[in-house]
């Protein structure tokens, strides 16, 4: 489970040994044979060497980020660490993995609130139970609003009723925001201390053809003044068509665009004062639409990366329609 103590022990490392083992007993084997997995980067000098920067890709499987991980590695590049769900922290043996591969989860408000309730009563909420607590840590619920009517008791002894409402959401909102001090602590490190690039998949999902774009690749690049190159992945999903993590074999080219600087010209117009927490509900509330513009960026950005099959569905048909509708 992803909670405040796991992720303050989370350690991240300039060349992770379990990249490295992955890398070098299995990918090194697994891409020559049997049959043989091309890797191609087109434009990898566009990759700063002097600094971390946040890879932006699309994530048209489930493994499409590590043949990108090989070959900046063969190349002797900057190796990366990854943001992953906070829900991959559930199983053991799945999380010891992400520790060891140098992952960076991202708990979401949802993923919060479902573990906490969870925690306090003995199961996960139900399909109506989460509405409203997610309605109730978004305040699209007001915290003197009374609760719905048909609110089960469970809920209502977790959130303290109608009278303990507004400590709840107080109490709700400082503890997701030290989780947040931690991701962002765990970012800062990365592209620092480690000399890492952080690897973002700004979909927040599988998709094989680009799909809406979320503003948390946003909201922390713009935090921590770094830069976003964009990266677009094709042919990926071919050589891995399943969950298995053997390629089939194929021709996998990684195309990568020039830098965007938080103060450059395609994102200067939207800069957001570093000193802002990213990830927090204060943070989109004040400069939602600046968050909203600049993934538009990045996402546009990807599409001209990627191969026509891998754009949005209509993208060319009469323009791509999804502007700044972002959400987090």
């Amino acid at each position: 489970m992803l909670d405040l103590d796991r992720l303050r022990r989370i350690r991240l490392s300039k060349r992770p040994l379990g990249q490295l083992l992955v890398a070098n007993l299995g990918l090194r084997w697994d891409y020559r044979f049997p049959r043989r997995t091309e890797i191609v980067i087109e434009g990898v000098e566009n990759i700063p060497s002097d600094r971390g920067v946040f890879l932006a890709m699309n994530h048209t499987d489930r493994y499409n980020y590590w043949p990108l991980q090989y070959e900046l590695y063969r190349r002797g590049l900057r190796m990366t660490a990854t943001w992953v769900k906070g829900k991959y922290y559930e199983g053991g043996m799945t999380a010891r993995f992400l520790d060891f591969t140098n992952n960076i989860p991202l708990p979401s408000r949802g993923y919060v609130i479902t573990i906490e309730f969870r925690r306090e009563i003995g199961r996960p909420p139900s399909r109506e139970e989460y509405r409203v607590l997610r309605d109730l840590v978004d305040r699209k619920i007001a915290a003197d609003d009374p609760l719905p009517a048909d609110a089960s008791a469970d809920l209502r002894r977790f959130v303290g009723g109608d009278e303990g409402l507004s400590a709840f959401l107080v109490g709700f909102d400082r503890r997701f925001d030290a989780m947040i001090h931690e991701v962002v602590r765990l970012n800062r490190e990365a592209l620092t201390r480690h000399e890492l690039n952080v690897l973002v998949f700004p979909e927040g999902t599988r998709s094989r053809r680009l799909g809406r774009g979320r503003t948390g690749l946003a909201q922390m690049s713009q935090h921590l003044s770094a830069a976003i190159v964009p990266i677009g992945c094709s042919g990926s999903d071919r050589c891995y068509p399943s969950n298995s993590p053997f390629s089939r074999g194929g021709r996998i080219v990684y195309r990568v665009g020039a830098p965007l600087e938080p103060d450059g010209p395609e994102l200067g117009p939207y800069r957001v004062p570093p000193e802002v927490l990213p990830l927090t509900r204060a943070a989109t509330e004040r400069y939602g639409d600046r968050y909203e513009a600049i993934t538009a960026v990045v996402m546009e950005k990807i599409s001209e990366l990627v191969d026509p099959e891998y754009r949005a569905e209509g993208e060319g048909e009469g323009g791509d329609e999804r502007g700044v509708e972002r959400f987090i």
